[in-house]
């Protein structure tokens, strides 16, 4: 499903030079790295100005926003004028990755020689003396493929920068009784560029309602019944989650406020059932698969989260607890012998029914069983029904989080593992997660931080772009699965 709620990432890069080295060399490298990502498939507009001075810096500045670029590459040919190629970050309204070139030949280095590798030792030291953030990646200095390499890397790590700068998450509250555990303060957000709108689960109710007999809830019922396909088990609900729907995204464009990208994190139990008549968690599926995410229970740095992992794979994300234990017979009759993990690393991830279509095996409307048995017990399910259930694909995942914690103060933790193609004979969107030394991670980094028990789920391998990324928004504690050896600060020596 397209993915219509995160921004597209238009790079430039300006080529600097000092003026005691040639110009034509940074011109010459530069374009050699145009023609190296036009090989990759990456886009990158040409500044047609080599940048020596602050007035070429400015000149350079108003070429890429005339070509309407929105992230740039800042590419050292050679040593680079610090003052110069410094204001170029700090006078481009975007992310900006500073790079350099490696020299070529052997048989080139007296005439041809750039001497960049000690350029960009300059250039972060000038950053940082202008408190300038900017991108500066593992290996900054390369050949022209190397250099290409680097930017395409750069790419999902700016639209995410893009996106949170874009970003307004709305909540529908308060949270549900004796639920602090989702609860952060939203200070942080500010620092970010993120805005946040707070709502009543009564200003949800209310909207509901005034779309009742709206005629696009038959088209919407309509296209949730061919998504559903055989798996659609409870048909008479579709037209409460459709209107339900339509009521999520006109508030959306109503309160965007010239936002250009929205995520949502709502309020779900216990009230809700009672009084909307059904669950939220289909929907909830429906719109994450667009590109706009939604949290459960209120959650709004886990939709925050979800919101991240989206710029950076622009594909459907989700929204799990950390949940349960693989039972010991279940761990021995399909995956021990089976898959390189001891029963430590694996655990099972789930939630009510809110991860995207896409990402289950056999994915079906059921009721919340959990809900029912309070609300519904023995009786034919009605206001419990709209979960969206089943194990999810497998395949690599990363967890992980940024949160605020009780002071305010940023942290964020990264895991990257697999679902394991194992029946979880389970209910739910639930699937067997293994993440190798998960037992450790979850004591002495979750537990441990006081991370809360949801965590967003990417459906591929993102840690090196969230590690960078998160250091790029000023996280200064980024916690992770150590291997084994590597001992956490809080683990016992014996």
């Amino acid at each position: 499903m397209l993915m219509k709620n995160i921004p597209s990432v238009k790079p430039a890069i300006i080529a600097v030079s000092r003026d005691c080295f040639p110009r034509t060399l940074s011109e010459r490298r530069r374009r050699a790295v145009v023609e190296a990502c036009r090989a990759k498939g990456v886009s990158l507009f040409e500044c047609n100005v080599t940048v020596e001075t602050e007035r070429e810096a400015d000149a350079a500045l108003a070429e890429v926003k005339e070509a309407g670029c929105n992230a740039l590459v800042v590419y050292l040919g050679n040593f680079g004028p610090e003052t110069p190629e410094t204001l170029l970050a700090k006078k481009f309204d975007g992310p900006v990755m500073y790079v350099g070139a490696a020299e070529e030949t052997g048989n080139d280095l007296i005439g041809g020689r750039g001497d960049a590798y000690c350029g960009m030792l300059n250039a972060s030291y000038n950053l940082a003396l202008r408190n300038i953030r900017a991108y500066i990646p593992e290996r900054p200095v390369g050949t022209a493929e190397e250099v290409a390499e680097n930017i395409r890397a750069f790419l999902p790590l700016a639209r995410a920068v893009l996106g949170l700068r874009e970003l307004k998450v709305i909540s529908f509250g308060p949270r549900p009784k004796d639920f602090l555990a989702c609860n952060a303060p939203i200070k942080r957000l500010y620092d970010l560029g993120v805005e946040i709108e707070e709502n009543s689960e009564l200003d949800l109710f209310e909207a509901y309602h005034a779309h009742k007999g709206d005629a696009r809830i038959a088209d919407v019922a309509a296209d949730m019944a061919r998504e559903l396909g055989d798996g659609n088990k409870h048909p008479g609900v579709l037209e409460r989650l459709a209107q339900y729907e339509i009521t999520l995204l006109d508030w959306i464009e109503e309160h965007r406020d010239g936002r250009s990208y929205v995520t949502l994190a709502n309020k779900c139990w216990p009230a809700f059932q009672t009084q909307f008549g059904f669950v939220p968690c289909y929907v909830n599926s429906r719109l994450t698969s667009r590109g706009i995410p939604v949290a459960c229970e209120v959650d709004i740095w886990g939709a925050l989260s979800e919101y991240i992992a989206a710029c950076i794979t622009e594909d459907a994300v989700t929204l799990l607890d950390v949940n349960n234990t693989v039972p010991h017979d279940l761990f021995d009759e399909n995956i021990s012998g089976k898959f390189a993990y001891s029963k430590g690393d694996v655990f099972m991830g789930f939630h009510c029914g809110n991860t995207p279509s896409c990402k289950l095996v056999k994915p079906e409307m059921r009721y919340q069983r959990i809900m029912y048995n309070s609300l519904e017990p023995g009786k034919e399910p009605d206001i419990t029904r709209g979960t969206l259930e089943g194990d999810l694909a497998p395949g690599a995942v990363t967890l992980f989080r940024l949160q605020s914690t009780a002071d305010a103060q940023l942290r964020a933790y990264v895991a990257e593992g697999e679902v394991l193609p194992v029946a979880t004979r389970s209910f739910g969107s639930i699937g067997i997660i293994a993440i190798p030394e998960m037992a450790r991670f979850y004591r002495y980094e979750l537990i441990e931080h006081h991370y809360p028990h949801h965590g967003a789920v990417a459906f591929a391998h993102i840690g090196n772009t969230l590690y960078e990324l998160f250091r790029y928004l000023g996280v200064t504690e980024i916690g992770y699965n150590r291997p084994k050896g590597d001992r956490y600060p809080a683990e016992k020596p014996f």
